[in-house]
Order: structure tokens, then sequence, then C-alpha cells
């Protein structure tokens, strides 16, 4: 507001003959605008977009969206928030929450609300005096016209006071989101359906951590059964109109459970993650949007032909530092310029496209584009890895694939490479890599991580060799690079800066030609493996 009152000084003292062509009337017209943009402001910064629930002396907040001084509260948050079980349709842009007794159906920019008893099966419609609104990937409902629905679907009498605070006057929600208050009697006690464009993402509310599992598919039912859990049977069944997940039984058989997942034609393939942090289980359901047909690994289109090299940083982003002043762009750059010129002449049929050849600031985004432009064959990024506290004893070579991070380090890795999207422009077209994004992003690279895993199985074999820079085997984590190459993919870490033999070693022109000899002789035995298997098919 400070900058507006500065403006109007500008105006009035710095430019008077701008203010001596204004007529009277239109300098009061001017002078309320810029009364009325301070209140708006004013009023904007106050705003924190978010509704309040009181249970007692208990309180939480909920994102809601506001408009016109309506506040939108957003459904999965409060499904979330509340643990209550939801199936939520991306394409159809539907959302159903689910309890004991009720189904009640929320579709995005409509007004009309169904609550449908599950006892008798009996619908009733509500319309609310505004429609639904869907943003960022979220249906929102206005508050003060959902009280009534949302009192009968909860069980619980509710109370709007405006603007923003929903008060329940009987105990429900709150005591349901504390930690003390568990379902004991069943490890796994409800599921999310969460059904997207490319696929299906359910996740099983557990307990107990639930280490292993076996699954089967026969007949358009993929059976998963997840030993020493039991489930509360009515919480984990669905019955849907999914493209692929049709319906979902859940059965305790002895000490295991077996759960039904019965799915339609569009139906590809499958995975179950254990959620970091969280004794809950991720079942990915892969539908066919990404098994297309250019880029299906035919011989004629997937010649071995195109080699995309990523010189990890540059420009604006020097990205580490290392103990003797050495910038990793720099050494990025100098390792990708060698291994370039080993692939251009032992490989005279092999084309070399480097995203960066000088020392050029490019997005992450980009580079992943570069390669898709160029049809590339393999994509390698090059980095080199640092600890915060320096100097360190850590050292050597580590290869990344591209998934969920499973340890401390890898997943502090990847929050390092992937912060340079600070000096771009638009850092917001990145959607945080939570495993459950990470799980719609995997099917988009499923075709191609058994190669990506072969190549970095022949990278560790090679740098197991290595005098200097022992391998540190293969890792996954969640770098933004790699997601837009739609190719095998790795990102290497060359060694330690942080470590003052790896800096020193990899700042010398001979140590990054001898380093980007060891990445070689990875490429030509990858490259037999892939002609042969190309042969093979």
């Amino acid at each position: 507001m400070q900058n507006i009152f500065t403006m109007t000084s500008m105006l009035t003292k710095k430019s008077p003959d701008l203010c001596f062509h204004l007529s009277d009337k239109m300098m009061k017209r001017f002078l309320s605008f810029i009364i009325f943009l301070c209140f708006s402001f004013t009023a904007f910064t106050q705003n924190k977009n978010e509704i309040v629930v009181i249970d007692g002396n208990k309180t939480t907040t909920i994102p809601a969206f506001v408009r016109e001084g309506t506040y939108y509260l957003s459904l999965k948050d409060f499904a979330d928030k509340f643990q209550i079980n939801y199936y939520y349709n991306q394409s159809a842009k539907k959302i159903e929450l689910k309890n004991d007794k009720y189904l009640f159906k929320v579709s995005s920019r409509n007004p009309f609300v169904v609550l449908t008893d599950k006892k008798d099966n009996n619908q009733s419609i509500f319309q609310l005096a505004t429609s639904t609104y869907f943003i960022a990937d979220k249906i929102f409902i206005p508050l003060y016209y959902s009280t009534d629905v949302l009192q009968k679907f909860l069980g619980t009498a509710l109370k709007y006071e405006s603007p923003n605070k929903l008060i329940i006057q009987k105990g429900f929600a709150l005591t349901e989101v504390t930690e003390e208050k568990t379902d004991f009697r069943h490890d796994v006690t409800g599921l999310e359906i969460d059904e997207k464009a490319n696929g299906t993402l359910i996740r099983l509310k557990s307990n107990k951590r639930i280490p292993s599992y076996a699954s089967s598919f026969k007949d358009g039912v993929l059976t998963l059964v997840f030993r020493k859990v039991n489930a509360d049977i009515v919480n984990t069944s669905f019955e849907g109109t999914g493209v692929v997940v049709k319906k979902i039984q859940s059965k305790n058989v002895g000490n295991d459970l077996e759960l039904k997942i019965f799915v339609g034609p569009e139906y590809t393939t499958n995975e179950v993650i254990n959620v970091e942090k969280s004794n809950d289980i991720l079942i990915t359901i892969h539908n066919k949007l990404f098994v297309k047909k250019d880029k299906s690994p035919k011989k004629e289109k997937w010649e071995f032909d195109v080699i995309v090299i990523d010189p990890g940083h540059g420009g604006k982003d020097a990205g580490a530092i290392g103990v003797n002043g050495v910038k990793e762009k720099d050494v990025n750059l100098g390792i990708a310029l060698e291994l370039g010129k080993l692939i251009q002449n032992e490989m005279k049929d092999v084309k070399v496209v480097f995203t960066r050849k000088d020392d050029t600031f490019i997005d992450l985004y980009k580079r992943g584009k570069i390669a898709n432009e160029q049809n590339g064959k393999l994509f390698i990024s090059i980095h080199c890895n640092s600890t915060p506290k320096k100097p360190t004893d850590a050292n050597g070579f580590e290869v990344y694939l591209l998934r969920p991070g499973r340890t401390k380090e890898a997943i502090a890795i990847a929050e390092f490479e992937n912060s340079v999207i600070q000096y771009e422009e638009n850092p917001q077209r990145y959607q945080k890599l939570t495993d459950e994004n990470f799980i719609l992003v995997s099917m988009a690279q499923a075709a191609y991580m058994r190669y990506s895993e072969k190549f970095a199985e022949f990278l560790h074999n090679e740098f197991t060799k290595h005098p200097k820079l022992q391998s540190r085997g293969v890792k996954q984590a969640g770098f933004y690079v790699l997601v837009g190459a739609s190719m095998p993919n790795v990102l290497i870490e060359s060694g330690f800066l942080s470590n003052p033999a790896d800096a020193k070693y990899l700042s010398t022109k001979s140590g990054q030609k001898e380093f980007a000899a060891y990445i070689f002789e990875a490429i030509k035995k990858y490259r037999d493996h892939y002609e042969s298997e190309m042969k093979a098919n």
C-alpha cells in the first residue's frame, strides 16, 4: 500500500504537468481509484483463503476458494482432514465422499449434489445457491449453502459463522483426526480412489506397515494379497463406474487381506508402493494412455542413433561450489563435452545433442523438450554431488533413476538439483513430486524404465573399476529434469565437490576426460545390449 501512496506522490509532486492537465473532476476520480486500490490491496493481503473448523477448544483449517465474499470448501482437503473415504474422477471432475451411512456425490460447475442412503439406496438431491468450482484439480463447494447437506452426511450438528467459520456442535471431526483416535480393530481401515486421465490411484489407509504382498491377474481381475493384515471390509470395498477400475472387493482370508480389483479393457499394468513416512499403500492402475504408437519400441523408429547429453546447471545457476572453489556447472560441462567428443569420434553413426554447450542457463523442462524434439534414444544428465557440511569424507560416483526417493540422502540430493527452478520465470509449472504424483509421472516412463535400469547397471559396473571414484550404487529419486525426457534416462552424480580429493580430480581436464571415458564404456555396452534386444523383438 505504501507503494501506491508513493506513486500518487510522484504523480502530484514530480509530474505537475500531468496534474495541471487533469480537470478537478478527473483528479477526484483518479484519487478515488487510488484509495480503492489501497483498501482492496489491504483486504487481499489479509485474506488467507481458508475455512476455520471449530470443535470445542480444538481448531483446524481447510483450504478455501473465495469468490465475491463467499467461501468455497475444498472437498478433497475436507475428506483428507477428517479421514473420510472418497473416490475422485479427474476426467469427469466428480468426487464422491463415503461413510458408513451415505454416499455424497458432487460434480464441478454444478449446483446439484446427491446424497445417497446406503441402506435403502434412496437419493436426496440438494440444489445449492451457486455452482461448485473446479480449481487446481480440486472441487470446491460453497460453505454457507452446503451446511445442511454436510450436516446430514456427517450425522452431526453444524453451524456456519460468517465469513469462514464452521462450528461443530456435536463432537465429530477434530476428534477423528487426532492420532489417538484410531480403529485398532482393523489394520486397513479404508481406501481413497483418485481417477486420473492416465490411470487410477488407490490409496489403502493402514495402521501398520505392510512389508510384503503377492499379486496375480486373470480374466480382468487383479488380485492382491497383503500378508498379516486385516481390513474393514465395508470401507475397503468399492462399486463404481470408472473406465479402468470397475469394482473393488476386499476379504479377510486367515491372517491376510485379499483385495480383488475388477478392471476394464483399458487396464495395462499396475504398481504397489509403500507411502514414505506413512503406513499407507498406493496401488496404481495404469491405462493405455501412454502406450502410444509413436513411442512403441519399433526397430525402425528406435534405432540407436541419438544420444542427448545434459550438463546440469549453467549460467546464473552455478550448482554446488567445491571446497577448492570449482563450480559444478563448469565440471558438468567439461565432462559432457569430453563425452560428446568420444561418441562423435568412435560412434560415427550416432548423433550427439547437447542441452547446452556453453555457460548458458536452460530451464529444466526445456532440457527434456530438446531431447524429445531431437528424438533421443538415451538421455544422460551430468551433475556433481555435495554435502551441506564441507569438507566431507563422502566421495564417489552415483547414478539415479526417476522414481520416488527412498533414502533421506537421495531425497536431499534431488531437492538440491530441483532447486534450480527458483531461477526460472515460471517455477509453478513443476508439480511437487509427491509419491502420489510420482505414480502418474512414472506411467509415462514405464516403457523406458527397464532400459534406464540396464544402462544404470552398466554405469555402476564400469565405475567399480575406477581408481579414484568408486561407485556408490544405483539409487532413485525425483529429478524434474528426467520427468520430461521420453526415452531411457539417468542422472549421474560424478563425485562430491565437498570432498577435497573428488573436487581436485574433477576440476582437472584430465580427470574430466577420464570420467567421460568410463561413461562411454558403459554406453558401448548398453548399445550392444539395446540393439540385440531390438533384433530379438
